[in-house]
């Protein structure tokens, strides 16, 4: 017999749950159940404990995204599991085509180096710091770079706090007194060697990373390479990846040849000329790199986040990594696996049409504002109007608050996040941050996002004309 779920919803969304319902045509049974409830995102367990009387037979309670509070507990009171499903209604039928399919992103085998570019001129205190915030956001690897001409004293000293932090270490210089000094010290990487200076992988225990002796010289790496492998040696290469205009097309195809000749080889592939040297944004930038790497079998990468626009380049391999291992074990393109690379725009940004917002905004009775969005632009509408516009200040004339502040300020807020959410064609949500994927690091929160917390946002605000006082909120959302 086929499952049979319960779905709860409140009196805005009963109808859309239903016409989505249908439309799906599910292989699973279901009763929906309006629970008394105006908006089914203020539902909470207490309220689902105190206003369901009948389970109707399900084998399980599906209940709103947001919905608040204890559902273990209520699961164990009701005696079948009641579970969250999405936060937007519309997502309903990702919801179910992925249930317990979702890609396994904790894994992955892409090693990354991050560079501190500027070591020699930053204090112990400093580097510790740099390293801690790329661990944390990714790095396996740091990379002390050295400045050409430029004193390293604490070289040593910095290899052996790094290493004493647990760190893996790497030490980048084009000069060899500074990588043989790295090595003494104990770092576990060199870059770089050439056939010219491999005399330094015979003095100390660190991995060398061979590039050509001469930009482009192939000959010159295998030659590297070959006195490497009879020293009995381990080693990484890296053919140099160069930016757009300066060699960039043929240094890829240098890759795929390294590749095509030594089929067992570690590969390094330094991003940072493409992303370091391209204004644009680099989380993409990453996502293509990331993805040759994957289908040459490239397993280490070194990035910086020097120009202001690649501050997050470690967060982006990071996620790129694990989506991109995910997507080559499961042998599908790297689709619908994350969203985390996708900063400006979304997959689904509007999922309710304007014909289905006018229908909606039919059954709102109370003055709280709803404010939604469309390809037609951004609305807001209570019990009293219905209104339309793409720039926010079209919209203030019409709302009723030039007296109310706190009311105001919240307005302003929410039709400006309304408005970039629109233009970009990103999801919104009322009373929610916008979502910015891995560009932007969300605050843990103190406490569990799915326990009780106060309504809303606003302030509160002069009562509107005929209703009673305290009847204000603003922030209630179908």
């Amino acid at each position: 017999m086929p499952e049979h779920i319960l779905f709860l919803t409140g009196k805005l969304a009963e109808r859309q749950l239903r016409r989505i319902l249908e439309e799906l045509q599910p292989e699973f049974r279901y009763t929906v159940h309006q629970l008394g409830l105006t908006v089914a995102a203020l539902m909470t367990a207490d309220m689902i404990r105190r206003r369901l009387k009948d389970t109707f037979g399900a084998d399980r309670v599906l209940v709103p995204g947001r919905c608040r509070g204890d559902l273990e507990a209520l699961s164990a009171e009701l005696g079948i599991p009641v579970e969250r499903g999405p936060a937007e209604l519309h997502d309903l039928p990702e919801f179910f085509g992925k249930a317990g399919q979702k890609p396994d992103l904790s894994r992955y085998e892409l090693r990354i180096f991050a560079e501190i570019v500027d070591a020699p001129q930053l204090d112990l205190d400093g580097i510790l710091r740099r390293a801690r915030d790329y661990r944390k956001d990714g790095a396996d690897v740091i990379d002390l770079g050295c400045l050409p001409e430029t004193p390293f004293p604490h070289l040593e000293e910095a290899v052996r706090a790094l290493k004493a932090e647990g760190f893996a270490v790497s030490v980048d210089s084009l000069e060899q007194d500074d990588l043989l000094r790295g090595g003494r010290a104990g770092a576990d990487y060199l870059l770089s060697l050439s056939e010219d200076s491999l005399w330094i992988a015979d003095q100390v225990a660190a991995t060398p990373i061979l590039i050509p002796a001469r930009h482009g010289d192939l000959a010159s790496l295998d030659r590297a390479i070959a006195a490497l492998r009879a020293r009995g040696r381990d080693f990484i290469v890296d053919p140099i990846l160069d930016p757009i205009h300066f060699g960039f097309t043929e240094s890829i195809l240098r890759y795929h040849e390294v590749r095509r000749r030594h089929p067992d080889l570690e590969i390094l592939m330094g991003v940072g000329n493409l992303t370091e040297l391209t204004h644009a944004d680099t989380a993409g930038i990453n996502a293509i790199l990331l993805g040759i790497c994957s289908e040459l079998g490239i397993r280490q990468i070194l990035t910086t986040q020097v120009s202001p626009h690649a501050r997050r380049a470690v967060r982006e391999a990071d996620l790129a990594r694990r989506i991109l291992y995910a997507a080559r074990t499961l042998n599908r393109v790297p689709k619908h696996i994350d969203d985390g690379l996708m900063a400006l725009h979304e997959r689904a940004p509007f999922p309710l049409s304007r014909a289905e917002i006018d229908e909606l905004s039919r059954e709102v009775k109370d003055p709280s504002y709803r404010i939604l969005i469309s390809p037609e632009g951004v609305h807001i509408f209570n019990r009293d109007g219905f209104h339309t516009a793409t720039d926010p200040f079209e919209l203030f004339p019409k709302l009723g608050v030039e007296k109310d502040g706190g009311h105001a300020f919240y307005l302003g807020v929410e039709l400006a996040r309304a408005q970039i959410a629109w233009q970009l064609g990103k999801r919104y949500s009322q009373d929610e941050p916008l979502g910015w994927g891995c560009q932007v690091e969300i605050a843990e929160p103190a406490a569990d996002p799915h326990a009780y917390k106060p309504a809303g946002s606003t302030l509160q605000k002069a009562p509107h004309p005929g209703t009673p006082e305290g009847d204000t909120r603003a922030d209630q959302r179908p």
